[in-house]
């Protein structure tokens, strides 16, 4: 939807390699590489990082100067190679289809694991042992909804030691305390969600409300950070969902950062801001951790 883009490259400022490819070959879902130069030719494998953009499941793509920015900078700062996933978007392609698209990324990355697969960047420098996810917004939906499908099946090969969610676009039908009740805001919010999954039956669909889903206490990782923005009007909902983590019986660690006097996404908008580079160093200081 008029979202400028821009081609792969080598960037200048980062000295990171991308290119894009389609998953599996000739298939029709897309995404776009990213390796730091220095590891082409090197034998380290390197963390990988899939990465799902934001937009509410409408706008926005992999493409974009925004996220291709974004993710020069988030691999050359963390040394790991990153995927960030071209998923199908609404209202041509209403949900469930970005989810579809989102496993069949995941399961095109564990085709690796024998060092057989299509692509020899991740045959030749990919750790698959530690594969974390991350997604800004409605990106971190779909972080939290892999995960959950994580948790029911098995991708043979390879692990998703922990995730990072960004802003994450979830909510309800009843609102949370302190949480904006401004029906402007809420009704945006709402008919975002049904323009993108019209067959939804609402706000407590497990989708886009994990505290109604049965299966939270399988969420199929071990470690969670959730980002959220003090004036984001889904700040509320990022900490319910640790909470919810928490009280669902899940085995795993949950972190929440915050950003004060911050509003949702600024760290694409602004991304030499303090609050910015503070939340750059966490996650890269996140996928580097041993467990």
């Amino acid at each position: 939807m008029g979202t400028a883009t821009v081609s792969p490259s080598l960037d200048e400022k980062t000295s990171v390699q991308s290119k894009d490819v389609t998953i599996p070959p000739g298939s029709i879902v897309s995404a776009r590489l990213y390796i730091p130069k220095a590891a082409v030719g090197s034998p380290q494998k390197l963390p990988v990082l899939v990465y799902f953009h934001g937009g509410g499941f409408i706008i926005e793509t992999a493409w974009s100067p925004t996220y291709h920015n974004y993710l020069n900078a988030l691999v050359a700062e963390a040394n790991i190679i990153a995927i960030s996933v071209e998923y199908r978007r609404a209202p041509e392609h209403p949900l469930p289809t970005a989810y579809d698209d989102s496993w069949t990324a995941l399961k095109w990355v564990a085709s690796h694991s024998a060092g057989n697969g299509h692509e020899e960047w991740l045959n030749s420098h990919a750790n698959l042992k530690k594969v974390f996810m991350s997604g800004d917004s409605a990106g971190a939906n779909i972080v939290h909804n892999m995960g959950i499908r994580l948790g029911q099946e098995n991708l043979d090969g390879i692990e998703f030691p922990g995730v990072v969610m960004v802003h994450p676009f979830f909510w309800g039908e009843e609102p949370l305390p302190l949480e904006t009740t401004d029906p402007e805001k809420t009704s945006l919010i709402r008919d975002l969600w049904r323009v993108a999954y019209p067959t939804t039956a609402g706000c407590d669909d497990p989708l886009m409300n994990p505290a109604a889903d049965p299966r939270l206490s399988g969420l199929g990782v071990n470690r969670v950070l959730i980002c959220v923005a003090e004036k984001d009007v889904l700040r509320q909902r990022g900490w319910y969902y640790e909470e919810a983590l928490r009280e669902s019986g899940w085995s795993g660690a949950v972190e929440v950062m915050e950003a004060p006097g911050e509003d949702h996404v600024f760290h694409l908008f602004n991304p030499g801001c303090d609050n910015a580079v503070k939340m750059m160093k966490r996650l890269v200081s996140f996928m580097n951790e041993d467990e």
